[in-house]
C-alpha cells in the first residue's frame, strides 16, 4: 500500500496508509428504501460510546466513556411525557425538555488501576450492556490508543463482564475474569431486543465482536464483525459460548465452540466500527449502525491519528438484515456525518414507534458533540407511498 504524506497543524508529520475509497461492499436494501431525518439533534449528559439497554423496570440504561474525570461511568435514562411505557410518541415535542434526562448512577463502575494492570491496555471503556430479566450484564474492554504509526487505530486487548441486580447501584466486579474475551473477541456488543430481553428470538443471548483481519480488536476502522451466542442462563460461563461458523449444506447457521472457527457475519474492510445491533419488531428486521473515519478523499483514516482541533469526517452507514448473521443490506449512507466526525450509532429498542417506522438514533461525536446525542429517524419501506405521519414535524421551521 502507498502512504499518504500528511502534516498536522502543529507541523508534525503523520503519514497514513492509502487503502482506497471507502465504499460499502454490501448490496442496497430492497426493503428499507428511504430515510428521513429530523433536522434537529438533542443533547444531554457528557461522554461518548453510550451502549444502552431497555431495563425490565422500564428505563433505559447506558454507559459512557471519558467524562466527569472518569474513564467510564453508568447512567439511567429517565423518560417522561412523550416516552411513556405505552410507547405513544407525541411528535409535537421537539426538544428533550421534560421528555427524557440522564442521571449519573455510578461514576466509576470499574477502576482501571485495579482491573487494567496490563501496561499495553491501561484504559477501560464500555462495550456492551444488556438487561436479561432484571439482571444487568455490562461488558467492558481494556484498550490503548493505538500502536500503528501509519494507521493508528485504538486497540482493545481484552474484555470481561460485571453484573448488577439493582441497576448499577452495586456491582459484582468479579462476575468473570478480566481475560474472559481476548484478541478479536475483546469487544463484546450485545444484540438488543425488547424490555428485559423480551421478544428475543430464542433462549440465547447474541453478541457481536468487531475486529480486524490481523486478529486484533479495534474501536474504529476495523474490518468486520463476528457473532457469538450463549444460553441466557449461562452468559458468565465462557465454555457455554459458541460462534457463527458459516452455513451448513441446507443453508442453516453452524455454531462452533472454537473461536478459531468463527467467520465474518459483516465485512467492511478498514471501515467497521464498534457497532451495535438491535431488533425492530415492527419492521421485522435487525438494524445496525456502522461508522469509521475518512479523509477528504474518502480514504479510511483513524481519528486517533489526529489531535484537536484537526479532525477528519466520519462515514455513517446503516444496514438491515432478516437474521442476526445477515446478509446485511445497506439502506443509508452519509459520507460527512456530524460536525467533527460522529460515531457509535445505535437505536434504543424502547424508542421505536409507528410500527417501527420512527426511531431515535443515539450517537456521540468528537470535540463539540461529545455527549448523548439523539436524532429522530423515519424509514419508508418498499411499496409504501410516504413516511409515517409523525415525521411531518421533522421539517418544522
Amino acid at each position: 500500500m502507498d502512504l499518504i504524506v500528511n502534516q498536522e497543524l502543529d507541523g508534525t508529520r503523520r503519514d497514513y496508509i492509502d487503502y482506497g475509497p471507502a465504499v460499502p461492499p454490501q448490496e442496497e436494501s430492497d426493503y428499507i428504501v428511504q430515510v428521513k431525518w429530523d433536522r434537529y439533534r438533542y443533547h444531554c449528559a457528557e461522554g461518548d460510546m453510550w451502549p444502552q439497554t431497555w431495563g425490565l423496570d422500564g428505563n433505559l440504561y447506558a454507559a459512557a466513556g471519558d467524562n466527569k474525570g472518569s474513564p467510564m461511568n453508568f447512567w439511567k435514562v429517565s423518560s417522561y411525557g412523550a416516552w411513556s411505557d405505552s410507547k405513544r410518541l407525541d411528535p409535537a415535542k421537539l426538544t428533550n425538555t421534560n421528555d427524557w434526562t440522564l442521571d449519573l448512577v455510578d461514576e466509576l463502575p470499574v477502576d482501571p488501576k485495579v482491573y487494567c494492570t496490563n501496561p499495553k491496555a491501561p484504559s477501560v471503556k464500555p462495550a456492551g450492556l444488556l438487561d436479561v430479566d432484571g439482571t444487568l450484564y455490562f461488558a467492558v474492554q481494556a484498550q490503548n490508543y493505538g500502536e500503528e504509526p501509519t494507521f493508528n487505530r485504538q486497540r482493545n486487548l481484552h474484555g470481561w463482564m460485571i453484573t448488577s441486580q439493582d441497576y448499577g447501584h452495586s456491582w459484582n466486579r468479579e462476575a468473570t475474569p478480566t481475560d474472559f474475551f481476548t484478541g478479536r473477541l475483546a469487544s463484546c456488543h450485545f444484540l438488543q431486543f425488547g424490555r428485559g430481553y423480551q421478544g428475543a428470538l430464542d433462549g440465547y443471548v447474541y453478541a457481536y465482536f468487531p475486529c480486524g483481519e490481523d486478529g486484533a480488536s479495534y474501536w474504529e476502522n476495523g474490518d468486520g464483525m463476528l457473532l457469538g451466542r450463549v444460553p441466557k442462563e449461562e452468559i458468565l460461563r465462557r465454555e457455554a459460548w459458541s460462534f457463527y461458523a458459516g452455513r451448513d449444506r441446507l443453508g442453516q447457521p453452524r455454531w462452533s465452540a472454537l473461536e478459531t472457527d468463527a467467520q465474518w457475519v459483516f465485512r467492511y474492510p478498514k471501515m467497521t466500527g464498534e457497532n451495535h445491533v438491535c431488533y425492530n419488531p415492527g419492521l421485522r428486521r435487525f438494524l445496525m449502525g456502522n461508522y469509521s473515519f475518512i479523509d477528504n478523499q474518502l480514504r479510511p483514516r483513524p481519528i486517533h491519528q489526529m489531535s484537536w482541533p484537526q479532525a477528519y469526517r466520519s462515514q455513517l452507514t446503516l444496514f438491515e438484515a432478516e437474521y442476526p448473521w445477515g446478509p446485511w443490506k445497506l439502506f443509508y449512507r452519509d459520507d460527512d456525518w456530524g460536525t467533527y466526525g460522529d460515531y457509535q450509532p445505535s437505536f434504543p429498542t424502547k424508542w421505536m414507534f409507528e410500527d417501527g417506522h420512527l426511531m431515535l438514533m443515539v450517537s456521540s461525536g468528537s470535540w463539540d458533540d461529545y455527549n448523548f446525542v439523539v436524532q429522530k429517524m423515519a424509514v419508508r419501506l418498499k411499496g409504501e407511498s410516504g413516511f409515517c405521519e409523525a415525521s411531518r414535524y421533522f421539517d418544522y421551521r
